[in-house]
């Protein structure tokens, strides 16, 4: 297996040094997905920016919060499962449908639920989604606007996961602390 660094402020330099610097600030500390992702400055500042117009989205946080953690289940990402439960549970998302899709048991909001299933259906079918499949979450609620809204949170994910796959960081204990 190939071996990533595990960038820091104090092992990097240039760039890299300043966005893991801008991290810590913001965060309190850097998450271990950063530390590798810092081998390319590139991919935070995706990451960042996209994660910056995911709160200009017309969903709640709480509802962005159950679609990021369920695109991390599905895509079986250990580091952002835990990060994404700690981030629900802040944003106030309700606690049955974080539990639910931690355990992979059914989830009884039904805007939640909807919001899981729409994509589980677009990781799993690579975006190959049916059009009952749209319709239910149109059904539940939401809009089209917001259809594409979700396209941002998979690829943001898509980014993150794919990320730790590789690198295989631990959670922090600040993210484990927050559970």
């Amino acid at each position: 297996m190939t071996d990533f660094t595990f960038h820091t402020t104090e092992n990097s330099s240039g760039e890299s040094r300043e966005l893991l610097a801008g991290i810590q600030k913001g965060y309190g500390f850097v998450p271990n997905l950063f530390a590798y992702m810092a081998e390319a400055p590139i991919a935070i500042k995706a990451y960042m920016q996209l994660n910056a117009l995911l709160s200009e989205s017309s969903f709640t946080p709480a509802q962005l919060q159950v679609a990021l953690l369920a695109s991390s289940v599905e895509n079986d990402c250990g580091f952002c499962t835990v990060a994404h439960r700690a981030m629900g549970k802040k944003s106030a998302a309700k606690q049955q449908s974080l539990d639910a899709l931690n355990e992979g048991n059914e989830i009884e909001d039904p805007q939640d639920r909807a919001i899981v299933n729409l994509v589980k259906s677009l990781v799993n079918n690579r975006g190959w989604v049916q059009e009952d499949e749209i319709n239910d979450f149109l059904a539940a609620g939401f809009t089209r606007q917001q259809y594409f809204e979700m396209l941002v949170v998979v690829t943001i994910k898509t980014l993150s996961n794919y990320t730790n796959h590789v690198t295989k960081p631990e959670p922090n204990p600040e993210l484990l602390a927050m559970l």
